[in-house]
């Protein structure tokens, strides 16, 4: 099984400003990130962003970069300028690895890409895991899947879904923002406007499911840590790396 491993990666976050950038234990974040793709089984790497100073940081840790449009909305559509760049193959799967995710488990990087090939029918393939906190579950950027008996995924929202969603029933997942495309799934998503859906939950994948293409969804192998969207999540990772 072949798969194509790419990080889509931007400077300007709004609330951590050169977030690929921060340091880490030594090293920037998306080194850390990139460190973790190439320890999977993907048989490339690949860094894509639109800023100079994550070019010139991704090349010096020894990082394949590729420079893109800087009016990219999103990492799917970053992802998919690449692959066209780099002329693969409508069948080739490509794993898109999120640069603040610095403590991503490699096994979970694999899982995803060979949960796609083995389900030809699917176009994606993501992961999700049992939501144990009462918090979490209430917490609407905490996202939510439901998933059919066959792993394909039903619906995703900010909202509690299933309405009787609860940690002691663990019958509520959170969605890993963690995706696996075919190239082809990747050009047909492009070309689609934003759906209502999509707009009105701010959830991306909800195009795809909103034209028809499945989404595979799996407990993931391994529990996979937090990744770093404000200061203090920073500190956490900084913290368990620092031990």
């Amino acid at each position: 099984m072949s798969f194509v491993a790419i990080i889509p990666a931007r400077f300007g976050a709004q609330r951590l400003p050169g977030k690929p950038l921060l340091d880490i234990a030594g090293k920037p974040m998306l080194q850390h990130t990139w460190e973790r793709a190439c320890a999977s089984g993907a048989e490339a790497v690949y860094v894509a962003t639109d800023d100079e100073r994550i070019q010139q940081a991704a090349e010096a840790f020894g990082a394949d970069v590729i420079m893109t449009s800087a009016e990219h909305r999103s990492g799917t559509d970053r992802i998919q300028e690449v692959v066209t760049k780099l002329g693969l193959a409508n069948e080739q799967i490509i794993v898109n690895v999120q640069a603040d995710e610095p403590m991503i488990p490699p096994e979970v990087i694999d899982q995803v890409a060979s949960n796609l090939a083995d389900n030809p029918d699917m176009g994606i393939a993501t992961l999700c895991e049992t939501m144990t906190s009462k918090n979490e579950i209430a917490d609407p950027n905490a996202v939510k899947v439901v998933i059919s008996k066959t792993g394909q995924a039903l619906y995703f929202s900010r909202s509690v879904i299933p309405h009787n969603g609860s940690a002691s029933a663990g019958n509520c997942f959170r969605h890993i923002g963690i995706y696996a495309y075919r190239v082809a799934t990747l050009h047909d998503f492009v070309s689609w406007p934003a759906a209502e859906l999509e707009v009105a939950e701010k959830l991306e994948q909800l195009r795809a499911l909103y034209n028809g293409v499945q989404i595979h969804v799996a407990v993931a192998s391994q529990r996979i840590p937090a990744g770093v969207d404000t200061e203090s999540d920073l500190a956490a990772v900084r913290k368990l790396l620092a031990e």
